[in-house]
């Protein structure tokens, strides 16, 4: 029986183990899409305690305590730190096979050198534990950063944002890590959400463009894509709840626009036109400067109306949405038809999309770079060890795993670096599996460059970093 947590963790077979410890384990991290705040990496943010480290932001394990029963209270409500750490550590050894729980240990383990198991006895030791060791130097925001060889961090950030925070730590100088925006214009697409025209007037306020049209709002976002650009971006994200693709005319276009500035409600269904209008015009854009595009789309926002008003959105009640994949071949043809398809990272929530997407990312790569277009990492409810695997198997089994990009954390954690590392392992595993059936010549430097490859030179390459 192995330990838990050994050196060789998920990794059952000798190829398997020196893929990992010989090629992955060292490489650096590029940690293209996640949601960490650039003023608390700029002001080097420290934290009182594992609580507000771990749970002040984290609706995974929000999801995980209310699936043991847990009061609001302890969650997102106004409990004493210690308290609400309790109350994790009473859920955490019930999550045998769910991800949270490897995540955990393995935070744990590589920053606080615990290597014990989480639960309701160890909670106070593991807290007073982190607490001692959150005071020294090297468990600031930068620090953190640092001790897990983070090389590239993108952060998503909306239109009407300054980028204030990005332009100090670039100006700083005292970073190894470059610290990049990400341009997230969901809101200027969501003319059927409410607040758009709220947003629309401060996006005109933030342009300095006076928005009275469809075709002044594309001017608005034009020019805060210059001012992203020049702050050193390399990709946009949008995220859709369900992926679109409706043509009308400019007329149809213009009036759409007009009644949603009027007030009047607009469907999510006469929305869609307007929505595919505006992700046409941002790609267009995107590819004129080499960046990438990236698509997140079958996810279902705030089911439960009830917590929704009393807590708001992005609380942890979201969940896999009805299937829409039909409308990303349409919009992929439209943007290559009139070359201006940049490159494309796609991801969707429903699972059951993994050999869709590898398919159709075959029809459109092109020689401009690469992999082109990317089937997209294994993306939340889905980034488990079998959801992992299977993302990698079907990569594999339809387009070039070789050319993958490989894992980003998707978090607003410092500590969530460790999913790389989870990563890497399931990696090694199914690569040294392969070699071991003898799928695979055991050739060292094909693997290292696979290997390498997708843990950090693919990366590198397609963002330019």
């Amino acid at each position: 029986m192995k330990k838990f947590l050994d050196k060789d963790f998920l990794l059952s077979t000798e190829s398997a183990k020196r893929l990992y410890h010989d090629y992955a384990a060292d490489m650096p991290i590029i940690d293209y899409h996640c949601h960490v705040s650039p003023r608390e990496i700029y002001e080097d943010k420290r934290f009182e305690n594992i609580t507000e480290l771990w749970l002040g932001g984290d609706h995974y394990k929000w999801r995980l305590m209310r699936s043991n029963g847990v009061d609001e209270f302890y969650i997102t409500g106004d409990a004493e730190p210690r308290e609400k750490f309790r109350k994790f550590a009473e859920a955490l050894p019930l999550a045998i096979g769910n991800p949270m729980y490897h995540w955990c240990h393995l935070e744990l383990k590589n920053y606080f050198g615990y290597e014990g198991t989480l639960n309701a006895s160890t909670a106070d030791e593991v807290y007073d534990l982190c607490g001692e060791k959150l005071k020294e130097g090297s468990m600031s925001v930068r620090g953190l950063i640092k001790q897990s060889n983070v090389k590239f961090i993108g952060t998503t950030d909306d239109p009407c944002d300054s980028l204030e925070y990005h332009k100090l730590i670039a100006a700083d100088g005292t970073m190894d890590t470059v610290v990049a925006p990400s341009f997230r214009p969901d809101k200027a697409l969501n003319i059927d959400k409410d607040g758009w025209r709220d947003y629309i007037r401060v996006l005109s306020s933030v342009s300095g463009i006076k928005i009275v049209s469809l075709d002044t709002l594309k001017e608005a976002l034009r020019a805060r894509i210059d001012h992203f650009d020049a702050c050193g971006c390399r990709a946009s994200d949008h995220g859709l709840d369900y992926a679109v693709y409706a043509e009308a005319s400019e007329a149809e276009l213009h009036e759409l626009f007009k009644r949603a500035m009027a007030c009047d409600k607009i469907t999510a269904a006469e929305a869609e036109p307007f929505k595919t209008s505006l992700l046409l015009f941002c790609a267009a854009e995107y590819a004129k400067r080499g960046w990438v595009m990236q698509i997140h789309y079958n996810c279902l926002r705030n089911p439960n109306s009830t917590t929704f008003k009393k807590l708001g959105p992005d609380t942890g009640f979201d969940c896999i949405g009805p299937n829409s994949s039909s409308a990303i071949p349409k919009l992929l043809d439209k943007l290559y038809a009139t070359g201006t398809l940049p490159k494309t990272v796609l991801y969707s929530l429903d699972p059951g999309d993994n050999q869709f997407l590898d398919c159709i990312i075959g029809a459109f790569q092109g020689s401009e770079a690469q992999g082109k277009l990317q089937h997209g990492s294994a993306w939340w409810f889905n980034d488990h060890k079998q959801g992992m695997r299977d993302q990698l198997v079907s990569l594999a089994n339809l387009s070039l795993l070789g050319n993958f990009v490989g894992m980003l954390t998707d978090s607003r954690s410092f500590l969530s670096y460790a999913r790389h590392e989870y990563f890497r392992r399931i990696l090694c595993e199914l690569i040294g599996e392969w070699v071991e059936n003898g799928e695979y010549p055991n050739d060292d430097a094909a693997l290292e460059q696979i290997v390498k490859g997708i843990c950090y030179n693919n990366a590198k390459r397609y963002f330019g970093i």
